[in-house]
């Protein structure tokens, strides 16, 4: 069965949502590493909103919460790589792999159909996707047989091919047939039975480790998920592994339902260094900064710019405003919503990451507004103060501040934007799809 594509999200998002959404997947995952099946909803039964996520950290390996693996970490060194030399350079991406290999001192996995070269092919998806087919499926080939043998080459090539048509705002889905058919005639048909549309993880032969299951396992998914973090749900609820499932799983729904599809509050968790390249510690804005590289639109590093401070100002009990500025310079007692790029965290205890752009190209708003309100209830009923801020603090954060007054006091769309212009008068209303996001929040109870 193939899902309704949102054919209006940009490209941006979606290239964005696909690195980011993998290690996401990594991080998620890596708590429920070789454990048995249904271990992820035993403890999370519901969405964990508060100051403690899902992104629990722990596992095999003891890692931070939303902490990535070492899935990610090659993913990383081979999409700096392809940055860095303006394409594909095999010799500088072995080199890069051996360094790593020495710093965590053990060899990459050089086994003939294993799921190792998968989970790193998602920069080069990107990177290739606009030159076609032809060039993103041998890319795929070429890169994954640094380590692995054909059959995973194989893999790679429908895996890249089918990240490749999502990042185009088609459905993958429905592009598994003809992926299928670029796959080498010997290895066609063990593919076609991993990918069909009734195989179930109960089907699989064989370890989770290898790579058929691995890709099977994030269709099988991504054909029963309404969103990301429902998709991401089922993956981690396989058990084994889990870390590589999710990590796969998660770059292509995050090439599905885009960057503002990801839950924040699983987004903004992300972080971890790569053995033998220095101290750097790997966030969200790094993540997202590479991603765009990769697709040709660099980001601009991140300026805070010469602005003045505004705030923390408390609009509502409990609910407190600024800019930028004021919200970097209010200190850790706060948990904090940030609805623009912020560069280096604040040092918070909490701090969501919101993908929220001033503009009228927000396709997914009114799901990235209840992800932000519902985050926001939930460290409220924690008790904790809560500091709403974008870059000027004045159109999305006033965006957020109404939409709040209208899910929690029932307030009109006119009566909320009066409440919050009295407290806040920097509020600004001039982008008009914001007003008509907050015309369409249903107060509670409703």
């Amino acid at each position: 069965m193939s899902r309704p594509v949102a054919t209006r999200m940009h490209r941006s998002h979606r290239v964005l949502g696909a690195l980011v959404g993998s290690a996401a997947g990594d991080a998620l995952g890596a708590p429920f590493e070789f454990g048995p099946p249904g271990q992820f909803s035993a403890r999370f039964p519901a969405p964990a909103r508060g100051a403690r996520t899902e992104m629990c950290g722990g596992g095999p390996n003891r890692r931070e919460p939303g902490e990535f693996t070492d899935d990610t970490q090659l993913a990383l060194l081979l999409g700096t790589s392809l940055v860095e030399r303006g394409g594909l350079d095999e010799a500088d991406v072995s080199a890069r792999f051996v360094r790593w290999a020495a710093a965590e001192h053990e060899a990459p996995t050089s086994g003939a159909a294993g799921n190792g070269s998968l989970v790193r092919a998602t920069p080069a998806a990107i990177r290739f996707s606009l030159a076609g087919t032809a060039a993103t499926t041998d890319a795929a080939r070429r890169i994954s047989a640094l380590t692995h043998g054909p059959a995973a080459g194989e893999g790679c090539a429908v895996f890249a091919e089918l990240v490749r048509v999502a990042l185009d705002g088609g459905d993958p889905l429905a592009a598994v047939p003809a992926a299928l058919d670029l796959v080498a005639p010997e290895h066609r048909a063990r593919w076609a039975a991993a990918l069909a549309p009734d195989w179930t993880p109960a089907l699989a032969d064989g370890s989770s480790g290898a790579v058929e299951p691995t890709l099977g396992s994030a269709l099988w998914a991504l054909r029963r998920g309404a969103d990301f973090a429902a998709v991401l749900r089922l993956v981690v609820d396989l058990g084994g592994n889990t870390v590589t499932v999710a990590c796969v799983t998660g770059a292509l729904a995050g090439a599905v339902f885009g960057m503002a599809g990801i839950p924040a509050r699983w987004s903004s968790a992300v972080h971890g260094r790569v053995p033998g390249c220095g101290e750097r510690v790997w966030r969200l804005p790094d993540l997202q900064e590479l991603a765009a590289a990769l697709d040709g639109r660099p980001l601009l590093p991140h300026e805070d710019g010469a602005i003045p401070t505004l705030g923390p100002v408390e609009v509502r009990p409990g609910i407190w405003a600024a800019n930028l500025a004021g919200a970097r310079a209010a200190g850790g007692d706060f948990a904090v919503v940030s609805l623009c790029r912020v560069g280096e965290p604040f040092g918070a205890e909490v701090q969501r990451l919101a993908y929220l752009a001033d503009n009228e190209n927000n396709t997914e708003l009114d799901a990235v507004l209840a992800d932000v309100l519902d985050d926001v209830a939930a460290l409220r009923a924690e008790g904790r103060r809560v500091l709403v801020h974008c870059h000027g603090g004045a159109s999305r954060t006033g965006l957020v501040l109404r939409a709040w007054l209208r899910r929690t006091e029932g307030l009109s769309a006119e009566e909320a934007t009066a409440v919050v212009r009295e407290r806040w008068p920097h509020l600004d209303t001039w982008n008009g799809s914001f007003t008509a996001a907050l015309e369409r929040i249903r107060p509670d109870g409703d």
